[in-house]
């Protein structure tokens, strides 16, 4: 499914909670799991010790990375290390996509303090910047990793971009065999003035239908087994949340762009605010990405 997963790391409790996460799925597909330091070059970080001049947030990255490699030697999950400068997002991103990383894990919160960088604005950004697919997990007391998953909410409006993500996300079911469930969200605030119109609502009910049948159709080709399609209206990120809690959702699979319009649902916003709220992992994907793993 996966070959190679790139995680970087702040050494923070929601990160560490997280790189377990990232063992989980590098055990069960054999993956190696790429660990990654940004010493953040945005900030100042240059002192001098012993008449030497040295990068503090550099130093306390090898450090970082020692850790992680100690809690993967520990799970018996292949892995390597690296501490390089740059702003953080565009350099986390920009890495990925230079090596051809499969899937970037990142949790959505880091530790406040000199190596901070792994906090939800960064993360946010890695998910607009990024080609390769991005797992967030917030990592509160709610919160549920579990692996391999059993439930599957794919959100879509049957856009070009929610299409590229189901595909992705049919991929990772069909690995896991795991369930699906293809989510429609009718955005009433979208429909125009009166959300009464008879039309309106009729043509945003069948949007959403297609967009789930379609769904549903392209994962009988993956192998999907088990599918269950939800019609709902109201507001598409707090749909999305309604039907993980509904529903026994073990992650989300989702687009970070999509159809503006009647039945518009996967925005960047819509993805960013799953991706901060969500009580599971939930991964990004962008249109520019192949979006088939080879399934092993």
């Amino acid at each position: 499914m996966y070959e190679d997963i790139l995680f970087p790391y702040d050494g923070s409790d929601g990160a560490s909670a997280i790189l377990e996460h990232a063992a989980d799925i590098a055990d069960w597909v054999d993956a190696t799991v790429h660990v990654l330091f940004v010493a953040d070059t945005t900030r100042d970080s240059v002192t001098v010790v012993e008449g030497r001049t040295v990068d503090a947030l550099a130093q306390q990255g090898e450090t970082t990375v020692e850790e992680a490699a100690d809690a993967l030697t520990a799970r018996g999950v292949d892995y390597d290390t690296d501490v390089v400068q740059g702003n953080p997002a565009p350099t986390i991103a920009e890495y990925a996509e230079r090596y051809d990383y499969d899937l970037i894990v990142m949790p959505t919160h880091g530790r406040e303090g000199l190596s901070r960088y792994i906090i939800g604005s960064v993360t946010e950004k890695v998910i607009r910047l990024s080609s390769i697919p991005v797992l967030t997990a917030r990592m509160q007391p709610d919160e549920r990793l579990a692996f391999p998953y059993e439930n599957i909410l794919i959100p879509t409006d049957g856009s070009t971009g929610a299409v590229h993500a189901a595909e992705h996300g049919l991929s990772l079911a069909a690995a896991v065999d795991a369930t699906v469930h293809a989510l429609s969200v009718v955005d009433d605030a979208s429909l125009g003035l009166d959300v009464r119109s008879a039309a309106s609502e009729s043509d945003g009910e069948q949007a959403a239908t297609d967009a789930v049948d379609d769904l549903v159709s392209e994962a009988d080709s993956y192998g999907v087994r088990n599918t269950v399609t939800h019609i709902e209206h109201g507001d598409p990120a707090e749909e999305i949340l309604e039907c993980i809690d509904s529903n026994d959702i073990d992650a989300v699979v989702m687009g970070t762009t999509g159809r503006r319009g009647t039945d518009r649902i996967l925005l960047g916003s819509v993805a960013e605010k799953t991706a901060r709220s969500a009580p599971v992992p939930v991964i990004t994907v962008a249109r520019n990405r192949n979006p088939r793993p080879s399934v092993v």
